[in-house]
């Protein structure tokens, strides 16, 4: 077991089985240093864990958790192209989409569960930058979807 997965372990996680696309795309893709990940809804067993606005049928609390599952998605993305966790030297960058409720502007908050993760998991290594972006759906009507972006080695 990587070390990243034992921290996981510590925290009560184990990483999941890749998420099977829901279209024509691949859940990850490496490029020469980067493996880039498709965006990850919080799908839990196969099945998608909450549905709704964010602001409205699910809380920003409810979200934030919805966001730790995509971040646990992407890692299991990763290494289901570079085989070994511990072989990331950095997260660069971390999108999120946030389905919002019109009022709704605390994006910011609902990624940081995914960023927190990412940062109990890969410590300085975990730190990236983020967009956090408000939209009015997202598939499968998910209240979030997450997608990052990191730096491996050989």
């Amino acid at each position: 077991m990587s070390a990243v997965e034992t921290k996981l372990a510590g925290l009560g996680l184990t990483l999941p089985e890749v998420v099977p696309p829901l279209a024509a795309y691949q859940p990850a893709v490496r490029s020469g240093s980067y493996v880039y990940t498709a965006g990850q809804l919080p799908m839990v067993k196969g099945s998608i864990s909450e549905t709704g606005k964010v602001g409205a049928e699910v809380s920003p609390e409810t979200a934030k958790e919805l966001a730790r599952i995509c971040a646990l998605n992407a890692l299991a993305a990763v290494k289901s192209v570079i085989g070994d966790l511990d072989r990331i030297e950095r997260v660069v960058k971390v999108v999120g989409f946030v389905a919002s409720a019109p009022d709704f502007t605390g994006q910011p908050g609902v990624l940081n569960g995914a960023s927190e993760l990412l940062g109990e998991v890969l410590g300085d290594k975990g730190v990236h930058a983020r967009s956090a972006v408000g939209v009015a759906v997202l598939p499968l009507d998910a209240p979030v979807e997450v997608e990052i972006m990191v730096e491996v080695r050989d």
